[in-house]
């Protein structure tokens, strides 16, 4: 084997949503009121499930509590963020804030951080979690799965996502460790510079195709997080496999993300920036140390008010392109669907 060999995994050339179509098929689906987008899922720790698989990405300005208020009337779910305070969860479900689609997020935190918090929330709402968010840059770690081993022995009722990583052998490892849903995605993110700081990365439509049978083996749903940028990208990502889509940019600039505005020539925008970014170091951490680099970006983008027209045109397109490929629901694009190289 020549040092070429050695040094690539694979001689396919790796793809993103951008670099695909779906092949329209002969359809008896004449109207897209016809379609459902709500997906029935029992996880492996026998947690069942019914609503709509897209969610809120848990970073600032859209992982927050307004927008999980807004985003469950569409049975659309979001994972929090991390920096929420319990109190703040107590005072939206005591509003009516569901938390069947409303999911808390941490870190690489301690297991016993972890547990208090929920039990605060359930001890004073009598709701309990019914599925958490692990979220860390690199979910290859030994202590990452160490924690999720943790959290699954002290909590086996509470379904778990993880990530992110973006292999086969990655899904693998987390699925082992305990969880039931796995997240993928590394650089993919619009505000995302991993792949340019470190040289990491895997193009997302790819990372959900070569992954899709080993969560499938182990019993973990997939969680594609990252490169959604159109509504075409959604049908893209089930038909390669992925069971629920995380979205975070395209949900940037809404009422409820609770951004500030700046106007800028008679134009009002919304601050978004990636989680590894200086804007959020900044804010969080005091700085960025140093021996660490700003992985994210920070942007203006323009205010779209509330989110619901965004939802509404998101869903659109993804009931078109089930009347395209002849499919009644998300389900049945993964069997039928095909992509054509662009």
């Amino acid at each position: 084997m020549t040092r070429e060999q050695n040094k690539f995994i694979s001689n396919e050339r790796k793809l993103a949503f951008s670099d695909v179509y779906l092949v329209p098929q002969f359809s008896s689906i004449n109207s897209r009121r016809s379609v459902n987008v709500t997906e029935e899922f029992t996880f492996k720790n026998g947690h069942s499930w019914e609503g709509t698989p897209i969610i809120a990405s848990n970073m600032d300005y859209i992982g927050t509590l307004e927008m999980a208020s807004s985003l469950q009337n569409f049975k659309i779910c979001t994972a929090v963020s991390k920096f929420v305070s319990p109190e703040d969860w107590i005072s939206h479900i005591e509003s009516g804030l569901d938390m069947e689609y409303a999911f808390p997020t941490f870190g690489l935190d301690n297991k016993n951080y972890i547990t208090d918090y929920l039990n605060h929330i359930s001890d004073s709402t009598g709701h309990t979690a019914r599925i958490i968010v692990l979220d860390v840059p690199n979910g290859y770690i030994d202590s990452f799965a160490s924690l999720i081993s943790d959290l699954k022995a002290l909590m086996p009722d509470i379904t778990i996502f993880a990530g992110n990583v973006v292999t086969p052998e990655g899904v693998e490892l987390l699925a082992n460790a305990g969880v039931d849903g796995v997240k993928l995605g590394i650089g993919s993110g619009s505000v995302c510079t991993t792949s340019i700081e470190t040289g990491v990365g895997y193009p997302q439509l790819s990372a959900i195709l070569d992954c899709a049978d080993t969560a499938k083996n182990n019993s973990v749903v997939l969680i594609s997080d990252g490169g959604i940028s159109e509504s075409g990208d959604l049908g893209k990502a089930f038909v390669a496999g992925t069971d629920f889509i995380m979205i975070g940019g395209i949900l940037a600039g809404h009422t409820e993300g609770g951004a500030p505005t700046i106007t800028e020539n008679d134009t009002e925008y919304r601050l978004y920036y990636g989680m590894s970014s200086e804007e959020a170091m900044n804010t969080h951490y005091d700085g960025i140390a140093e021996y660490r680099t700003a992985e994210g970006i920070s942007k203006l983008v323009k205010d779209k008010g509330p989110v619901a027209n965004t939802i509404k045109q998101l869903l659109g397109g993804l009931r078109s392109s089930c009347t395209y490929l002849n499919c009644q629901n998300i389900a049945e694009l993964t069997s039928k669907g095909q992509f054509i190289k662009i």
